[in-house]
């Protein structure tokens, strides 16, 4: 595996393997792998015929500095992961060669960045479609794949690529869970042993909301919901809403929905869990 750090090496392995007709999927992370990155990167592998994973913790998506600064690093880890999972390239930029000046860029997704995670989030997904734009501008790639976790990124990060016309195919890729449902984030790993006992509760509640759609409205759901997180006292929610699954708009009374999406946010002991599941009515 080759290992880079400079965005002018790391293009000039890219333009060498399109000269030699190879196809490129790309995994853009921030590190702290886990087996949900290391599926995305399988996933990579079976399509491409070669794959590049960058490592870069991008600090105009973090609208809180704590966070930032608390955010997992393991890169000896990562690099170890990535080579056993067959990645060719990794990419590890500084900060520097991805922002030489301050961004400029300015992006706007019909109200889509301002929902949910950017209601509670104020600048996170703009953060998000700056950097991605760089890193696809470097990496060139024909496929770049994203986990449904973060299923709102994922539709901002398809927006972008509409709105400008990229040559790269989105590949949504499903949530990877622990054994006790727990979606795996990077996150997790903060968590204290007594908190990850009671993580799975979130996961659990979205599933029994899953089974009440087949008689209950939307509304009464989200009611529910947000009542078993009041009700626990371990967990502060932040939001339990049930929304179409192109645009996180709230679905309208008396309609029959298949392609419905519950999205839920929480904190746990100082760390912010998110997760999302399919919800059909």
């Amino acid at each position: 595996m080759k290992i880079t750090k400079r965005c002018s090496e790391t293009q000039a392995q890219m333009y060498a393997w399109d000269a030699a007709g190879f196809t490129i999927g790309f995994i853009p992370t921030m590190g702290a792998l886990h087996p949900g990155h290391l599926s995305l990167i399988e996933k990579a592998r079976q399509e491409c015929d070669r794959v590049v994973c960058s490592i870069f913790v991008n600090p105009i998506q973090f609208n809180n500095s704590t966070d930032l600064e608390n955010y997992p690093k393991t890169i000896p880890a990562d690099l170890t992961l990535l080579e056993q999972t067959g990645c060719d390239l990794a990419f590890l930029p500084e900060n520097e060669e991805i922002y030489p000046e301050p961004p400029k860029e300015s992006y706007t997704f019909g109200g889509l960045e301002n929902l949910l995670e950017g209601a509670f989030r104020p600048g996170h997904f703009h953060g998000v479609a700056v950097v991605v734009k760089r890193l696809f501008d470097i990496v060139l790639p024909q496929k770049a794949y994203f986990g449904e976790k973060d299923y709102q990124q994922l539709l901002i990060i398809q927006q972008l690529v509409e709105q400008l016309r990229l040559p790269v195919e989105i590949i949504p890729c499903p949530v990877v869970r622990e054994s006790d449902g727990l979606a795996m984030s990077s996150r997790n790993m903060r968590l204290s042993s007594d908190d990850r006992q009671k993580a799975p509760f979130l996961y659990k509640t979205m599933q029994k909301a899953v089974q009440m759609a087949k008689n209950h409205t939307p509304e009464e759901i989200e009611h529910w919901g947000e009542q078993q997180f009041a009700e626990n006292p371990a967990f502060t929610l932040e939001y339990f809403r049930i929304t179409d699954n192109h645009h996180l708009q709230p679905l309208d009374a008396g309609q029959l929905f298949h392609d419905a999406r519950l999205l839920v946010a929480a904190w746990l002991g100082g760390v912010r869990l998110i997760d999302n599941v399919k919800i059909n009515f």
